[in-house]
């Protein structure tokens, strides 16, 4: 397996400061569907971490429980319908809980023009989108992706071969983390801290990559890939100084989200 790395500046390349012609419209609005009965912190977590990496509008939709959560930790999110330049869809979900009604709408979503961030329970959706698409697997579930795609699932560093079958951007997730794009090469980034490896997480870069997927050109699959593989170096660096503030200690997915803006304003003070 080979495949370059990402930067600082690479990541800068990606960010976008906001002006004073900006509104909560133009500085993107990303809209999330995520959580579930059984797992309602998926959705205050990806909620928490859009907010924090620098979007407009974050607006959510999903079950009752979810969205008190989120609303009691982010009163400012949106829970009515409207306009979004990316979606993220699938944390904190369970596919055989899934109703049928649930189902049907997700798969409009991934037929749509907006792009779409799919992750855990929405991944077996990914297959059939026609929506611009990435998908943010972790060795497992990349394994069970590439089975549904008829490639072998036991060949896991074939992340380029995985995003051409899929047709999108993918970010299969670990210790290194590797993206890439259909037709591109390979991007690694190795996680700065082992203790990132903790429940919720994955539900953080989820949130992180959906706000940048916002802000960038939907049509153009390398700016995509950046968006992507720049929500892996926040995530990474924001875990690092969580632990940091801890003296070198354990973190939560909440700790990383919080220490999201640090690394946004750091960047961008470049």
């Amino acid at each position: 397996m080979t495949g370059r790395g990402w930067t600082g500046a690479d990541v800068a390349a990606v960010l976008r400061m906001p002006t004073a012609s900006d509104d909560k419209y133009s500085r993107g609005v990303v809209g999330i569907r995520t959580g579930s009965d059984a797992y309602p912190g998926a959705a205050a977590l990806g909620v928490e971490a859009a907010w924090r990496t620098g979007v407009g509008m974050v607006r959510y939709v999903g079950l009752r429980r979810a969205e008190d959560l989120v609303l009691a930790r982010r009163p400012e999110t949106v829970t009515a319908a409207g306009r979004v330049q990316a979606w993220v869809v699938g944390s904190g979900t369970d596919p055989d809980a899934r109703t049928e009604a649930e189902t049907a709408e997700l798969r409009e979503l991934l037929q749509g023009p907006v792009p779409v961030v799919v992750d855990a329970g929405a991944l077996s959706l990914a297959i059939a989108a026609s929506a611009p698409l990435i998908v943010t697997p972790h060795g497992r579930e990349h394994a069970r992706l590439r089975s549904l795609l008829g490639l072998d699932p036991d060949d896991a560093d074939a992340v380029v071969e995985t995003a051409d079958a899929l047709g999108g951007v993918v970010v299969r997730k670990g210790a290194r983390t590797l993206v890439a794009a259909p037709g591109g090469g390979l991007i690694a980034v190795d996680a700065p801290t082992s203790w990132l490896a903790t429940a919720g997480t994955g539900d953080v870069l989820a949130g992180i990559i959906g706000a940048l997927v916002a802000t960038v050109d939907a049509g153009d699959a390398d700016a995509l890939r950046s968006a992507a593989v720049s929500g892996v170096w926040i995530h990474g660096d924001a875990a690092r100084r969580a632990s940091i503030a801890r003296d070198g200690g354990p973190i939560t997915a909440l700790d990383v989200a919080e220490h999201v803006p640090a690394v946004v304003g750091s960047l961008l003070a470049r």
